[in-house]
């Protein structure tokens, strides 16, 4: 395992310990099992999706807004082609064009994309707010932790980005973001995976957000510049790998995981981030949230999923 430091954690790197739930990874071993993956299967056969509802780039009911697939209708076997289906090979299609129907005004993005959702169906719990539907970390007040579904916890996915944007401004082409932490208006993490149109291969990285505050930028493989030349060691498209999102007592661990190579982790103390306030709850995200919402008509991201799997302390359901 490679383990990167942030620089504004140097100074406490020494005393870092990594949780098992990173340290235990074997390296070069991507994550899941896709044995059973059948191509014949509806999404919600080959996927457990009753912990997810699904953003769409569509606006079919033509009120404004970005259309949403609440956990049932997925658990039953929804799928949309061309944005969200099974491939030839199992795995999950994700597809988002640059420009689609957007979940707010104040977004300015598209994204097909799933939300966490740990009521499972039960429309009774809220989806937003401190409800059995969402997380908080360890930090939150108890009564935060008692009326919550989960406490901190990780996300893992195993994927295949298998095109970026080609077209459009250059500071937003070939960028897509493929797992998230959402809190109640902030990010705690954003993870990107960009590749620029003349290189072979594509950059990982992560953004933190301060809850109200700036964005702190990390890298794991390359950067997010828009001016890099081809990573070295690189992720080319159609190139399968895992990642793992945990928060363990506020910090963030996200590792990167390539078949036959050393993991790569980062990490990120969250404690003065705010995070741990009254009113933040935490879900996560996964699929293609697209960064670029302009260029030619018909060009889009997409990223084939073979393994989606989230996990929390104390989960009630």
């Amino acid at each position: 395992m490679v383990l990167s430091v942030p620089i504004n954690a140097q100074e406490n790197a020494s005393n870092m310990v990594i949780p098992e739930s990173h340290s235990s990874l074997a390296d070069g071993v991507l994550l899941g099992d896709f044995s059973a993956l059948d191509p014949s299967k509806k999404p919600g056969e080959n996927f457990d999706l009753l912990d997810w509802s699904l953003t769409l780039p569509t606006d079919i009911n033509k009120d404004k807004k970005a259309d949403t697939v609440y956990e049932s209708a997925l658990d039953e076997g929804f799928e949309l082609k061309p944005f969200f289906y099974t491939a030839d090979d199992g795995g999950l299609v994700f597809a988002c064009p640059n420009v689609g129907a957007k979940t707010s005004k104040n977004t300015k993005y598209a994204r097909t994309e799933l939300r966490e959702m740990l009521r499972r169906g039960n429309t009774r719990i809220n989806v937003r707010g401190i409800t059995e539907n969402n997380w908080v970390f360890g930090g939150a007040h108890g009564s935060a932790k008692r009326k919550a579904g989960g406490i901190e916890g990780s996300l893992e996915g195993t994927l295949k980005v298998n095109r970026v944007s080609t077209t459009g401004d250059e500071k937003m082409v070939g960028r897509v973001i493929i797992g998230q932490i959402h809190a109640t208006d902030d990010e705690p993490i954003r993870l990107y995976y960009r590749k620029l149109p003349n290189n072979s291969r594509g950059a990982v990285y992560f953004a933190h957000e301060i809850n109200g505050g700036d964005d702190v930028w990390i890298n794991l493989i390359g950067t997010r510049s828009h001016t890099l030349s081809d990573p070295e060691d690189g992720i080319a498209l159609d190139e399968k790998f895992s990642y793992k999102i945990t928060v363990e007592n506020e910090v963030l661990f996200v590792t990167i995981i390539r078949e036959g190579k050393p993991n790569i982790t980062q990490y990120y103390d969250m404690k003065d981030s705010g995070y741990s306030s009254g009113n933040q709850f935490m879900f996560f995200k996964a699929g293609v949230y697209n960064q670029n919402n302009g260029g030619a008509e018909g060009d889009y991201v997409q990223a084939t999923f073979y393994h989606i799997h989230n996990s929390h302390r104390g989960y009630k359901y």
